[in-house]
């Protein structure tokens, strides 16, 4: 396991930074569209322009807003959006756990910014540069992870504002709700390396399919919840062998 003291007395960070932004850029063509069609959906149940941003700002996590806002909009109770949203959230917990040895060392600003701007995008690309870099100290690594996010979180606020502006001007042939399950796929599947995270990505998916009907996307806690504790069993099973 990585220590948080600084392995290298090269402290610089601006190379670290720039790699980041280079990592990130890629995202800008799904983080795009999958903001603007945020926007679209929120002035479509109701919220303002500034409310829509707000949104962005304040909950900086585009899956669970999408669950939470539709929930609101077909009528459900605000708990069980609140619910919905923090379940899906929930792998944000398991991606901070798996950053602490990287990043925990650094000061309690910078790491209550970095919990701010945690996103898949910055984790999926941060976590296996970390890995690659066991060179790097804290402050380079924080300099990565930074750089990464420059470009990402400006343009997921400004399409949010453009796609609320536009709201149903946007024509439904450009489907541009292929954005969120592509995104998942392109950063989920390079990482379900190990027996666990396969079973666990494999028993939510079925559960996911099978609850698909229940009302208010409750299939979706349910296939969440069994798929967390799927792979949480089997780590525990592989680590009493060992």
């Amino acid at each position: 396991m990585t220590s948080y003291a600084e392995p290298s007395a090269d402290t610089s960070t601006r190379p670290a930074f720039l790699q980041g932004m280079r990592d990130g850029s890629p995202f800008l063509l799904v983080v795009a569209p999958f903001a603007l069609l945020f926007g679209v959906v929120a002035t479509e149940a109701g919220l303002k322009v500034y409310e829509a941003l707000v949104y962005s700002v304040a909950v900086i996590a585009g899956a669970s807003q999408f669950a939470s806002l539709q929930l609101l909009r077909d009528g459900a109770p605000v708990i069980v959006a609140l619910v919905s949203a923090l379940a899906v959230n929930l792998r944000m917990a398991m991606y901070s756990a798996s950053l602490t040895p990287y990043l925990g060392g650094a000061p309690l600003w910078k790491r209550a910014l970095a919990a701010y701007f945690l996103v898949d995008q910055s984790y999926a690309v941060s976590i296996v540069t970390f890995a690659k870099r066991p060179e790097w100290g804290v402050s380079q690594r924080m300099a990565y992870f930074f750089g990464v996010i420059l470009p990402i979180c400006p343009v997921w606020y400004a399409m949010t504002v453009v796609g609320a502006l536009v709201g149903s001007a946007i024509p439904p042939a450009l489907a541009l709700d292929f954005a969120l399950p592509i995104t998942f796929i392109a950063m989920v599947a390079p990482m379900l390396l190990t027996v666990a995270q396969m079973s666990a990505a494999g028993v939510a998916i079925v559960l996911a399919l099978i609850f698909a009907g229940l009302p208010y996307n409750l299939g979706l806690l349910i296939a969440a919840l069994a798929g967390m504790m799927t792979g949480a069993a089997i780590e525990k099973r592989l680590e009493a062998r060992k």
